[in-house]
């Protein structure tokens, strides 16, 4: 059996980091950022290995390169501080701005030009278009950054354009990441195949990555998986079940993950028919009634309105659409973590859940633990979404 060993020596890494975090999350249910840089540093360095020992490629191992330094862009322009994490001020320091800026733009100038086997005319235009991107969103974020001055005014159509930038404009970044892989995958002169290795963590962590800001994923699972797909990109060896045919351990990890995480609803639903707690059915799936007067006791989100009219307390269950809206905005969405944490500042809240009787929340099983189960079982068995379609189709 052949063994991707630097993948292996990722692999341990990850794994180790994964369960520590898993750890955090259900003890603190945070997971500071820098508790994925050691397993990033790892992982990095055996991905640009594998790359450099299977194709001897500069221009591919400079590309991912710089997806990777992209991702960690953003995440530094999104995150002014990241107070989660101490260890990383000197990281978020205004002054390092522009440095981290003319890091992010000279790594694809040497992979698309200076170490590209020929000069593609066709990426020069997306270049351009990147630089900009990544440059306005640079000028913006140094003018509004506090530095002892105060963050100028701007009329409303501007914030506006701006806020909509600010979250979609790496939408646009992954665009351009993932058509000139797509070049360079078709060149005559280009990367071949191994463009895959920058395509699809393209794709794939760009998708969690905008998850992430839009507030529809955890963040920290986000990372989990961006991080999972920069460090290890392919399987260390061939799993029990076979390989799936593309090969990219992270979507594997995420099949895995969400088959293992439907065993929650279906056991929240059993436990609520056991206890005979009534809502409509979808609800039963996701979620609980706790006591109002012991919530912040417990993990999860408020999945009900409530308002007194007449002295009387009136409920309802907040629906799909608006959940969505309220996870988009940020806003609106009562976490019995703040809670707990920050009491005086709902206390009109606990005052209407004590006075409710009981309060419906959802389940609190932090995500990141599906994803470590599913690494483990990507990684030795594979891809049970591909396994369980063989079985059907007789291959």
């Amino acid at each position: 059996m052949e063994v991707f060993y630097p993948m292996a020596i990722s692999a341990v890494a990850v794994l180790a980091t994964l369960v520590y975090a898993s750890y955090l999350d259900i003890r603190d249910r945070r997971v500071p950022f820098i508790t994925w840089m050691p397993m990033l540093a790892v992982g990095i360095v055996c991905t640009c290995f594998l790359l450099w020992e299977r194709t001897s490629n500069g221009s591919l191992v400079a590309g991912f390169l710089s997806l990777v330094a992209s991702f960690l862009y953003a995440d530094y322009l999104d995150n002014r501080g990241r107070t989660d994490s101490p260890g990383l001020t000197l990281y978020y320091r205004k002054s390092s701005l522009f440095w981290y800026f003319a890091l992010v733009l000279v790594l694809p100038v040497i992979s698309w030009f200076v170490l590209a086997p020929a000069l593609n005319v066709q990426i020069i235009p997306w270049f351009a278009m990147f630089a900009g991107i990544f440059g306005y969103m640079t000028y913006t974020e140094y003018r509004d950054r506090p530095a002892g001055k105060k963050k100028p005014k701007r009329n409303v159509a501007e914030s506006n354009v701006e806020d909509v930038l600010s979250r979609w404009y790496f939408v646009l970044i992954v665009i351009i990441y993932a058509i000139t892989s797509v070049m360079m995958f078709y060149g005559t002169n280009g990367w071949g195949a191994p463009a895959l290795l920058i395509l699809l963590p393209a794709i794939f962590c760009g998708v969690f990555y905008v998850f992430g800001r839009m507030h529809f994923f955890g963040g920290a699972d986000a990372w989990a998986l961006i991080f999972i797909s920069f460090c290890v990109p392919v399987f260390p060896f061939v799993p029990i079940l076979g390989s799936p045919p593309i090969g990219f351990l992270s979507f594997s990890v995420l099949i895995n993950a969400l088959l293992l995480n439907l065993v929650t609803p279906l056991a929240i639903l059993a436990i609520n028919l056991a206890r005979r707690n009534r809502a409509p059915l979808m609800y039963l799936f996701f979620g609980f009634p706790v006591s109002g007067g012991k919530i912040q006791e417990s993990w999860g989100f408020v999945m009900e309105d409530f308002e007194e009219k007449e002295g009387t307390v009136r409920r309802k269950f907040i629906g799909f659409w608006d959940s969505v809206r309220r996870m988009y905005a940020g806003t609106d969405r009562v976490y019995t973590k703040d809670l707990r944490e920050h009491p005086e500042k709902f206390g009109k809240e606990l005052d209407m859940y004590r006075k409710a009787g009981s309060v419906w929340i959802s389940y609190a099983v932090p995500f990141i633990i599906p994803i470590t189960a599913g690494f483990v079982t990507a990684v030795v068995f594979g891809d049970f979404l591909f396994a369980i379609m063989k079985i059907f189709t007789g291959a």
